[in-house]
């Protein structure tokens, strides 16, 4: 049996900054600034640079799916969280600020570049994940990561103002500053996560390995007892068939939110950098919100509520051309679609904040600390098989039917998420992490 106590707020608040510093990457490089210009100043095509970046950022997920299981098991076995925490850090770091070498036409470089950085940052969701379920009881974890995501939001706001503001925009004829954007966004995440390793505890005891074993298979021999034992953990396993359909359709937001805006609503660079304003603060408010309603009304149900956010947001989202026409000649107005545009982005942006962080939160509900590496390193696995399902799926509709056609993939996508998360039990997988222990076989683990 497992009893949670809360962590000192110095040790929270050293674990909440690797989200603030993290956020520069997947801001800057995956969704406002990078993701525009790979298609369009690296590539020169759109189409198919949409579709080389759904392709790349998929092939970084499956490295993750491939790996992600076995660094949680031996993360746990050895008690090395802060570690493999740092390798990931360090790995994003260098490939990030590498991005600055792939200029116009080298496509190859930038691809393989953009693969090991995303590799990097994608692990490194996972890991610092996995220290969640020590920092609180059961009834502050939505709080806690609530807080530490909306932490985040303001990184991501901070970091992709120096690069918007301070480097100018994302031209051909601005491309000496054009090639900063990954050093820059490496600095920033490699001094914001410091305070991390500084204030944030390993609790994790090493095991002496056995005589003839690695480190590798006692991890792959984890792995094989954590399925024989995926049976206990049934209502974490049917949120993640959820979250798969979920994180599928917020892979796609992320990627393509800001391209869809440069292809489709055909936006001015000021309202560009009005959407990133808003969709941060917004998604951080989202994620603070969100915190606290989980802890009153439970995860699932708050999970579920942003489900039905995100349904509504990508519906607007597809349907901004035809209602800024509709809107126009009802009230005689001029607005241009990139205006209606921004107060969706507001709504999605609050959504995007809430699910991010209220999915984390239950699934540290239904994590055992002692198996926080595992659990959380099979999250990674079906975050990074739903990017690849929602990534690849939306690159190949795009190219058939046109990105605005397309993105109604999403809405289809959160609608099946929230159908699947109406059969969890919370206070049943709840118990079974509260009740959890190495030495329960796995029949007997499961909870009536």
């Amino acid at each position: 049996m497992t009893t949670r106590v809360q962590a000192p707020a110095r040790e929270i608040f050293g674990w909440s900054m690797f989200d603030f510093a993290n956020s520069s990457y997947t801001t800057v490089i995956i969704t406002v600034v990078y993701a525009t210009v790979f298609p369009t100043l690296i590539v020169g095509d759109a189409r198919l640079g949409n579709l080389l970046w759904s392709a790349t950022l998929s092939a970084s997920y499956a490295l993750v799916v491939l790996t992600a299981p076995l660094f949680g098991a031996i993360m746990d076995f050895s008690g090395s969280k802060k570690r493999f925490l740092m390798a990931s850090w360090l790995l994003t770091v260098i490939a990030t600020a590498a991005l600055g070498l792939a200029g116009p036409g080298q496509t190859a470089l930038a691809m393989g570049l953009l693969l090991v950085s995303n590799f990097g940052f994608a692990s490194g969701e996972s890991f610092a994940s996995s220290f969640l379920p020590d920092l609180g009881p059961p009834e502050a974890l939505g709080r806690i990561s609530g807080m530490a995501w909306g932490l985040g939001y303001f990184g991501g706001l901070v970091s992709t103002a120096a690069v918007l503001f301070g480097l100018g925009p994302a031209s051909p004829e601005n491309l000496g500053a054009v090639r900063l954007i990954g050093p820059v966004t490496a600095a920033f995440f490699f001094v914001g996560a410091i305070p991390t390793f500084v204030l944030l505890r390993e609790r994790g005891v090493a095991q002496v390995l056995p005589p003839g074993e690695s480190y590798v298979s006692v991890g792959i021999g984890r792995i094989r007892q954590s399925m024989r034992d995926v049976r206990a953990f049934r209502d974490l396993l049917v949120f993640l068939g959820s979250l798969f359909f979920s994180q599928a359709g917020l892979s796609i937001v992320i990627a393509f939110a800001f391209i869809y805006g440069d292809q489709v609503i055909q936006w001015q660079p000021s309202t560009m950098m009005a959407m990133f304003v808003i969709t941060q603060l917004t998604a951080a408010c989202g994620a603070i919100l969100f915190g606290f309603i989980q802890d009153r009304i439970g995860a699932r149900n708050a999970y579920g509520l942003t489900m039905v956010l995100w349904i509504v947001a990508a519906t607007l989202i597809y349907a901004t051309p035809q209602l800024t026409v509709a809107f126009n000649s009802a009230f005689g107005t001029t607005f241009a679609a990139e205006h209606v545009f921004l107060c969706v982005g507001g709504l999605a942006g609050t959504g995007l904040g809430a699910a991010q962080s209220s999915g984390r939160a239950l699934v540290g509900l239904f994590a055992p600390p002692e198996k926080a590496g595992e659990i959380f390193g099979l999250w990674g696995v079906m975050g990074k098989l739903a990017a690849i399902f929602g990534l690849l799926g939306l690159g190949v509709l795009q190219a058939v039917l046109g990105l605005q056609t397309a993105i109604l993939f999403c809405a289809v996508l959160f609608a099946a998420a929230l159908v699947v998360v109406r059969f969890v039990d919370e206070a049943r997988g709840r118990e079974v992490a509260r009740t959890w222990t190495a030495a329960t076989p796995s029949a007997e683990a499961v909870a009536p």
